[in-house]
């Protein structure tokens, strides 16, 4: 029997983008895929029907993966995939499997021999480094950094390898710790250094601003408490 896919799609980074700004190749996968694994049911209901508010939602198999997920079957939920159905994974926002449970996923599917095929759709951390002016051909995603007083000991190890190898450092932070992040890194890093803040992607709100520290310093500072921010350097 041919094995089903694994299909891993994107999803819109905020809720206020144009569901007409979603690939029509994506939405004939959505349209034809019975199968899902979802970091979120509610929202990933939400996404689906904002592509075809014609799709039968509960007639669909939905198994939710999170950070919270504990001890998840992922062979259980390519059970279609064996049998020959297609699966799709659909993250809470973003690309699936870039810091992302859905990572687990694709490693299981790898281990099963089924094809794990990517769809187009946006990415915070290659938008940001898109728009930072920082270098793009060297760059390392460290997901997130330490907390308490290992942060700052992360951040100068990280500031040595971007001088030395002329790499840029991307990290995330829970929401809820961006202000205190941005205070951290204006007070760690050198004044050369040049320090990217991107927030609210693709939102109304949108804000990717690249400054030397020693000129954020000068600065009023940014609005990013529970804000989807991405933070770049390079010294």
């Amino acid at each position: 029997m041919t094995k089903g896919k694994l299909y891993m799609i994107p999803t819109y980074l905020a809720e206020t983008t144009p569901c007409d700004t979603f690939p029509a190749a994506n939405a004939d996968v959505v349209k034809s895929v019975r199968h899902y694994v979802v970091e979120n049911a509610r929202t990933a209901r939400r996404f689906l029907k904002s592509i075809d508010k014609s799709i039968d939602i509960d007639s669909l198999t939905m198994s939710e993966l999170s950070e919270h997920s504990v001890n998840a079957n992922t062979a259980q939920m390519l059970a279609a995939a064996e049998n020959g159905e297609d699966v799709a994974m659909v993250s809470e926002a973003g690309c699936p499997g870039v810091a992302d449970p859905g990572a687990d996923l694709a490693a299981e599917a790898h281990r099963k021999g089924i094809q794990v095929v990517p769809l187009v759709g946006p990415s915070s951390l290659l938008m940001s480094l898109m728009a930072s002016g920082l270098n793009g051909q060297n760059f390392a995603f460290s997901g997130y950094l330490p907390i308490g007083s290992e942060l700052t000991k992360a951040l100068r190890k990280m500031e040595d390898r971007s001088q030395k190898e002329k790499q840029t450092q991307i990290f995330i932070e829970a929401p809820y710790r961006n202000d205190k992040m941005l205070q951290t890194l204006l007070q760690t890093l050198k004044a050369e250094t040049r320090l990217c803040v991107a927030r609210d992607i693709m939102g109304p709100e949108e804000l990717i601003l690249t400054k030397r520290v020693a000129d954020w310093r000068k600065t009023t500072l940014p609005e990013l408490h529970k804000r989807p921010t991405v933070f770049l350097f390079l010294a």
